[in-house]
């Protein structure tokens, strides 16, 4: 009876945790279209870019948590979670690289790690296997990378917050492109052990 009552909650779309993530995808654009305002002749609006950011960064605390506590983890809510992630790094990527920000160096190597995540995901669907779920170091980059990107948008201007703000961004940067590619690298390890698993068997 346990184990049905799990199979329904792990089939189940609209669940609270599911919910969150889909606003969370939501926020992507309304980011993106906040952030580039300026450089397009609108008003700066980097207060409220910073807002979607925050409130991004709180669903996804709380996406995961909920479903946990609620035996609410989905299938769905698997990959929504670290679509919106990524959609949020790129996106956020995209804006401050846009605007100067962020170096261009610094884009190049975090977008190279999405295009070998990609690459391995691929070879593992040749092989019959899901994509990779999300392990802890996976998500201490991101969460890095979100507290990275705000402080750096807060350091676009001048004052000792925008230079406090700036030493901390960087410090985060730093962190979180570090664990990215680390997580990157086990992901890598991990598709190459199933895919040699797969060869022994045959």
């Amino acid at each position: 009876m346990e184990v049905q009552e799990t199979r329904v909650q792990t089939d189940r779309v609209l669940t609270i945790p599911n919910i969150l993530s889909m606003a969370r995808l939501v926020g992507v654009p309304l980011f993106l279209w906040l952030i580039l305002r300026p450089e397009f002749g609108g008003p700066k609006s980097d207060g409220w870019a910073l807002l979607v950011l925050a409130l991004s960064g709180i669903s996804d605390y709380l996406d995961g948590k909920l479903a946990r506590r609620w035996n609410q983890v989905s299938s769905l809510g698997r990959l929504l979670d670290p679509a919106a992630d990524r959609l949020y790094i790129l996106s956020t990527l995209v804006g401050l690289t846009w605007r100067e920000i962020l170096p261009l160096w610094l884009t190049a190597v975090l977008v190279a790690r999405e295009l070998v995540l990609l690459v391995m995901v691929g070879v593992l669907r040749r092989h019959g296997y899901p994509p990779p779920q999300v392990n802890f170091l996976g998500k201490a980059a991101t969460f890095n990378l979100m507290y990275a990107f705000p402080l750096l948008l807060l350091s676009d201007g001048s004052g000792w917050i925008s230079s406090l703000a700036a030493i901390f961004g960087w410090a985060f940067a730093g962190w979180g492109t570090t664990l990215y590619w680390w997580a990157g690298v086990l992901y890598v390890v991990q598709v190459r052990r199933l895919v040699r698993a797969d060869a022994t068997a045959d």
